[in-house]
This record gives C-alpha cells, structure tokens and sequence, in this order.
C-alpha cells in the first residue's frame, strides 16, 4: 500500500486539474483546435515521392556543398594565422 500512494496522489491530482479544465471549457478549445488542425492539413498539397525525393538530394547536395566550403576556409584560415604568427 505504501507504494501506491505516490500513485495514488499523481491519479488524484490528474483529476483534479482535468475537472478544472473541464469546467473551464479548456478541454472544448483543445478539441476544436486539434479539429481545425486536421482540417487544415486536408487542405494542404503534399508532395509526390518523386519530388520528396528530388528535394531531399537537393538539400544533401547543398548541405554537402557548405561543409566543404566550411572546412575549406578554416583550413586556409588556419594557415593564415600560423604564417602571420611565423612572421611575429
């Protein structure tokens, strides 16, 4: 019994606030909100596998791309810095 107890006041308290929100309409708005959304979704325009996948080879290209820019520049960056600490 004394290890249900902690569980027995979280299903307590769960209640409580559900009641609350219950009578404060909280519950409604969620429920029509979650309704508004799905409806929305219906509406939208999902794309064909065909152009998921195109778009997804473009941003693995360009993610690729600026990686390598990155590293690029901080290795000719870094050699900048050894030769002016060279001539220091």
């Amino acid at each position: 019994m004394k290890d249900n107890i902690g569980t027995i006041i979280w299903g307590i308290i769960a209640v409580v606030v559900f009641t609350l929100l219950w009578r404060k309409g909280m519950i409604h708005k969620f429920s029509q909100y979650v309704s508004a959304t799905k409806e929305e979704l219906r509406k939208c325009s999902w794309p064909t596998t065909a152009e998921l996948k195109g778009s997804t080879l473009v941003v693995l290209v360009a993610v690729a791309l600026l990686g390598c820019f990155t590293v690029v520049s901080d290795i000719l960056i870094a050699l900048f810095v050894q030769v002016l600490n060279g001539l220091a």
